[in-house]
């Protein structure tokens, strides 16, 4: 293996090829959000293990009185890394914006009639968190409908982005440059657990993904990324998710 040294310097080239859409004054952020008051609501449901299917029956059938009231980005279930959970990200311009939605939402008889008071029982556990997009990444969508979703959840030492920021980065976009996977999204954490990132990734099939990572692991320029961010890194759990039929990100 080359030494560490020599697997930075494609490293730099690699890293300026794949800068996102941003600014330049977005782009030398060194804090958690985007240079507006947009966040994104992560909810995380573990269901109980005899009630999954009708669960999603019900999601599938009576979201729409869900999405009538505010910006659903995706909706998922688990598939591997975790079992009998469902993800779902929504969008919100502010946090009065958010108080709103949800006062309206107490105050809707179909929403409350013929979802909530028949869900709920089904649910065993709900987990909430407010996140933002990065400033240098910007919310993607799959080039085609299909295929499977990874999240990938990384739990970063304190510090914030001030700290690991730019090694994070640059680890993410190495994984863009080897073509194999197709970045959505990458959320900072700001209510919740702190310094945790959240990435969403799209991939072809499971098989398309495992493939592209054995590939990515010879790529010197994911090497030396990876090594280079790792020294900020406590904990990592992937899950790859199934979208819903109700999901706009499929």
């Amino acid at each position: 293996m080359l030494p560490l040294a020599l697997l930075r310097r494609p490293l730099a080239a690699a890293a300026r090829l794949a800068l996102p859409r941003c600014g330049p004054q977005v782009c030398l952020a060194t804090g958690p959000r985007q240079n507006n008051g947009i966040f994104y609501e992560i909810r995380t449901y573990d269901i109980k293990p005899a009630k999954m299917k009708e669960f999603l029956e019900m999601v599938n059938k009576y979201f729409h009185f869900r999405t009538a009231h505010s910006e659903l980005v995706g909706f998922w279930y688990s598939e591997l890394g975790a079992m009998n959970k469902v993800f779902h990200i929504w969008k919100y311009d502010n946090f009065a914006h958010r108080a709103a939605v949800r006062h309206a939402l107490a105050n809707d008889r179909d929403w409350q009639g013929k979802f909530i008071s028949t869900a709920l029982p089904l649910v065993e556990k709900q987990h909430n968190e407010v996140a933002y997009l990065v400033p240098w990444c910007q919310l993607g969508k799959p080039p085609k409908e299909g295929g499977v979703y990874e999240w990938v959840t990384f739990q970063m030492k304190p510090g914030g982005p001030a700290l690991w920021g730019e090694a994070f980065r640059a680890a993410i976009n190495a994984h863009i440059n080897t073509g194999y996977t197709r970045l959505i999204g990458v959320f900072h954490t700001e209510y919740g657990l702190l310094n945790t990132v959240h990435v969403l990734w799209w991939n072809e099939s499971p098989d398309h993904r495992a493939a592209g990572r054995h590939s990515a692991h010879e790529d010197a320029r994911v090497v030396a990324a990876v090594r280079d961010s790792v020294r900020f890194l406590e904990s990592q759990q992937n899950v790859l998710l199934i979208p819903l039929q109700c999901s706009p990100l499929k």
